[in-house]
């Protein structure tokens, strides 16, 4: 029987992307409301994850986790 991925362990996923995702992904991803998505992120930060926010060629707002 296959594992269930956790919905912060889907969230990581997309965040190790080369080109990271966006708080609509995330939601998509999720089923969760921004300020969660964006809450999530906050945890992950505080977990030692290295999450950095940037812009992409579209001006979007993209979350990236970096690894150490």
């Amino acid at each position: 029987m296959a594992t269930k991925i956790t919905k912060t362990e889907a969230v990581l996923k997309l965040l190790k992307r080369k080109q990271g995702a966006t708080v609509a992904q995330l939601q998509k991803a999720t089923g969760w409301q921004p300020h969660s998505v964006r809450a999530a992120l906050t945890g992950l930060r505080k977990k030692d994850h290295d999450i950095r926010r940037e812009k992409n060629a579209k001006g979007l707002t993209i979350y990236k986790s970096v690894e150490q």
